[in-house]
Parts: structure tokens; sequence; C-alpha cells
């Protein structure tokens, strides 16, 4: 399946260097929702891990068994 197919949802990050902060992510191939999310810092060589939390929004009429937002806890900083 091809990201047409499984559309994207708001990834909404709940605490951590981000908190409150909103970004759109795509569903998996298999259409479902991204695990975890790794978020490139503004300064290069590290990014932050989110890890998918329990808050589920659905405002979908399209396709109301998806999610239109998913809560996101942080996790730690990856460094490369």
């Amino acid at each position: 399946m091809g990201t047409a197919a499984t559309g994207t949802y708001t990834a909404k990050l709940t605490d951590g260097p981000l908190e409150g902060k909103t970004i759109t992510t795509e569903f998996l191939d298999t259409g479902d929702i991204r695990p975890r999310l790794e978020i490139p810092a503004e300064s290069g060589g590290k990014r932050y891990l989110y890890t998918r939390g329990a808050g589920l929004e659905f405002d979908s009429t399209e396709f109301p068994e998806r999610p239109t937002a998913v809560d996101y806890r942080y996790l730690e900083a990856l460094f490369d």
C-alpha cells in the first residue's frame, strides 16, 4: 500500500523537549499507527525519540476507524 492509501494523522507531543508541538505523520503501510517517532533536533546530530501514548482522537467521516490524532510521550534523545 502506498502513502495515498494509508493517509496521515497528527502526532501530539505531550511532554519532553517538544512538549505541546504537533507534527503530521503517515500511517504505516499496514494502516497501523507508528509505535515510535524519531524527530530531528534543530541542532544537527541529535534526534528525539517519542513513543505512542494512550490518547487517541477520532474525527474522520471518511475513515472513522482510524484516529486523526495520537499522543506521543518523550523517551530519550539519540545522538549520531
